[in-house]
């Protein structure tokens, strides 16, 4: 359940000039989360942890589970009601408590609890914690978002997606939850998988095994694989080290999901799709630390979040309205039918109003599959309508992956321009899905890069552990991977990197005169002690496009 309390404290002055989660709170944090694993630290109650996320200025939602039972797990839908207590305090000792109350978990909700504690501080660190059956959780820390006109030095972001349970060990999350530098997570999506067990592992088989072993399609199914993801130490690390802000892919429900149905779904064999949309729906909701559902009771999980004059963060759906993925071949004759979506109509007004009228100096845009052109080879309009006429390719080229914005280029090119019509700056998309590591400027027309407009530039991180080209290539890394970066590139000039073997995650640093990303890679996702190493840094300066850059910034 989600309850709302304003119980507050008075708390210190403003945020104005400076950097988040900065500070000796974040060093008490260490203290307080770096001493104990998690898995030990949760007990026989709070066994899945504790997390945040989606941090407004006065708000933020705290979220845990409660296991009243033994044979009440998640999905079970058994379980006695209980009282949870929730506390939120500016210090690691809960001297400070800003904000308390207590709520209600049921089977009705899985004994999931939200929090949505209102009335705190903006650009605040703090500290949080349940009580249930006589047991504490473990303390998680938090921090709210700057109030609106506050100018803000610095912000940074974990990014990460698609972290598929069987194919590894989730080492980005810890090496992630290791650093004291972070104000927010941004999960792309892909959180968990809907496969049955041994259906989709990594290159070298399953090295866990998947729970429930069907493949998830009720509710009890997708509450106990949700559960079974909480209980990875790292990302229980990692929730309770720093807020969450979420969106959903395709396989929260089902591979290459759309309005009316997936293409892993057989409503033959496997029902309506609108009941396994619901029940996947609603075990998100109760399962992530997020803000989905409207005034008027309807589930809305796109949203936007600002971090004072500095950034504001436009999460995308990109599942809930779309029309179906057009095939390789017929796909390219409908690719430019503008009467398709991505967005959806009323989704795609609120992008573009609120791209074109935000009062901050960056305009990020949380993405979860790749906006940037990706073709073969990339065509030029003027010259070849006829061949788009007579062959169905779409004007920018032979489409690659119509999952992605490329099956959908009416609803790009009505983006692209009223950014540029607009005259709209340093819009910096941030994406997931493809399991590699790219960064593009996004030009107006690929075949006209890089002497025609820019409207952006887009960063794509590679997954946590699902199969990457490398992967499925089975071939030592960098090997064969390397020539088909390179063909990549040079059919795409605006791509200025691509890499296509690696697991792991990216920091995203953005500051008034440019936003960096910084590309890390673990070793080896089968080990679960697995080393980091530096892959890339690319730098967007403000009114500019795509730089190298030499290191990371630390």
């Amino acid at each position: 359940m989600v309850e709302n309390n304003s119980a507050v404290t008075s708390q210190p002055a403003g945020f104005a000039r400076r950097t988040l989660f900065a500070g000796s709170t974040a060093v008490a944090a260490v203290a307080v989360l770096g001493t104990v694993a998690p898995a030990q630290a949760a007990g026989a109650v709070f066994r899945h942890g504790v997390a945040s996320g989606d941090p407004l200025p006065g708000a933020v939602i705290l979220w845990t589970r409660v296991t009243v039972a033994e044979d009440a797990g998640p999905g079970s839908g058994i379980g006695d009601a209980t009282a949870v207590r929730w506390e939120i305090a500016t210090d690691a000792g809960f001297g400070a408590v800003a904000a308390s109350g207590t709520v209600t978990a049921s089977a009705d909700t899985d004994h999931t609890v939200k929090v949505d504690a209102t009335g705190l501080t903006p650009g605040q660190d703090y500290f949080y914690r349940f009580i249930a059956h006589g047991e504490t959780s473990p303390v998680g820390r938090t921090r709210t978002a700057p109030a609106p006109d506050d100018e803000v030095d610095r912000l940074r972001l974990g990014l990460v997606s698609c972290a598929n349970w069987e194919a590894g060990w989730f080492g980005s999350y810890r090496h992630l939850a290791a650093r004291t530098d972070l104000d927010a997570i941004v999960h792309l999506g892909d959180y968990l998988y809907e496969y049955g067990r041994g259906k989709y592992t990594g290159r070298n088989g399953a090295v866990r095994v998947h729970d429930p072993a069907n493949e998830i399609l009720t509710l009890t199914d997708y509450r106990t694989r949700h559960g079974q993801y909480k209980t990875d130490p790292d990302l229980m690390a990692l929730h309770a080290a720093v807020p969450f802000i979420c969106t959903w892919d395709d396989h929260e429900s089902a591979d290459n999901s759309w309005r009316d149905g997936a293409e892993n779904h057989d409503p033959a064999t496997e029902g309506p799709w609108v009941d396994r949309k619901a029940a996947s729906t609603r075990a998100y909701l109760e399962w992530m630390p997020v803000r989905a559902t409207r005034a008027d009771g309807e589930v809305q999980i796109y949203r936007r979040l600002r971090f004072g004059t500095l950034a504001e963060l436009s999460m995308l759906d990109l599942r809930s309205y779309r029309d179906e993925e057009a095939g390789p071949i017929a796909g390219w004759r409908h690719a430019d039918d503008p009467s398709r979506t991505i967005t959806g109509r009323a989704q795609m007004d609120w992008l573009t109003a609120g791209l074109t009228s935000s009062p901050t100096r960056w305009k990020l845009v949380g993405n979860s599959v790749m906006v940037a052109p990706l073709v073969f080879p990339p065509l030029e309009a003027a010259t070849t309508q006829a061949i788009t006429e007579a062959l169905g390719i779409p004007q920018g080229g032979i489409t690659v992956n119509g999952d992605q914005w490329d099956g959908y280029t009416a609803d790009r090119t009505t983006l692209f321009r009223a950014i540029t019509d607009n005259a709209v700056n340093d819009v910096v998309f941030l994406t997931g899905d493809i399991h590699t590591s790219w960064a593009a400027d996004l030009p107006l027309n690929s075949a006209n890069y890089p002497g025609g407009p820019t409207v952006g530039a887009e960063f794509v991180i590679p997954s946590v552990t699902s199969s990457s080209v490398g992967d499925l290539l089975k071939m030592p890394a960098r090997t064969a991977s390397v020539p088909a970066e390179e063909a990549i590139k040079a059919a795409n000039h605006h791509l200025r990197y691509v890499e296509l073997d690696s697991h792991g995650f990216g920091v995203l640093e953005v500051t008034a005169t440019q936003t960096q990303m910084d590309w890390f890679y673990v070793a080896d996702v089968t080990d679960p002690a697995t080393g980091v190493r530096h892959g890339a840094s690319f730098a967007v300066p403000a009114g500019g496009r795509l730089e190298p850059r030499p290191a990371p910034i630390l």
